[in-house]
């Protein structure tokens, strides 16, 4: 295996050339006191991460005042200076508002817990009166359905006796006939409510009529304040 491998290193030995093959000088580095890299800032072949306050701060961390670095253009400005605290009471709060915040959370949901449990105790005190409404409404529905049944069968009868016994409920005449007796029916019920109010007017006027003069409240007066 290792002769292989010298002949192979041998042949590509031959085939080197004898100056770089692409042709590339770098550029001499730029230093300055005591063998220091610091790189032209206003030349644009110049990289970002060679540039700016951080790597002036990284060169005075290193080297020091033989840097040539004014720590005074490292300091932040009031503006940068406020603007990290503001972050630093964002994301690193102290204890005191940690502990502030958990307490104002821990109230937050034990009042949510009250709430929540004042609210169920009010819901099973409206229990019994819920179902029993809702037993009333079903009761109502149902009612009120076997009434509908009952109104068709009747009406279906009162066209048969009509029409013949072979009648078609979409048919036009039969439509019109139910449109007729629902105005009847109407006219019917308007006319027995207006038959009750009036024979409960009439008892009333009986009952007042019944009652003597002297216990009946006399009429207020304009001097006598009502």
């Amino acid at each position: 295996m290792a002769l292989p491998m010298q002949r192979c290193w041998a042949r590509l030995r031959a085939l080197t050339l004898p100056w770089p093959a692409a042709g590339y000088h770098a550029r001499p580095r730029i230093w300055g006191l005591d063998n220091i890299y610091k790189p032209d800032p206003n030349d644009p072949a110049t990289k970002c991460w060679h540039k700016g306050p951080p790597y002036e701060a990284k060169l005075y961390g290193r080297f020091g005042s033989a840097s040539g670095v004014n720590p005074e253009n490292l300091w932040p400005s009031p503006q940068q200076l406020q603007d990290i605290e503001e972050e630093e009471k964002e994301w690193c709060p102290s204890l005191r508002e940690m502990l502030d915040r958990l307490e104002a959370t821990e109230k937050e949901e034990l009042r949510k817990q009250t709430e929540r449990k004042r609210l169920i105790a009010a819901n099973l005190a409206k229990m019994p009166k819920m179902v029993e409404e809702w037993r009333r409404s079903k009761k109502e529905a149902k009612q009120k359905e076997r009434d509908e049944k009952a109104r068709k069968e009747r009406l279906l009868a009162f066209a048969r006796e009509k029409f013949g016994v072979h009648v078609d409920s979409r048919s036009p005449k039969f439509q019109e006939l139910m449109k007729e007796l629902d105005k009847e029916e109407k006219k019917k019920m308007k006319a027995l409510k207006k038959k009750q109010r009036e024979e409960e007017r009439a008892a009333v006027a009986a009952v007042l009529s019944a009652i003597p003069a002297a216990a009946k409240p006399a009429p207020p007066t304009p001097d006598t304040p009502v």
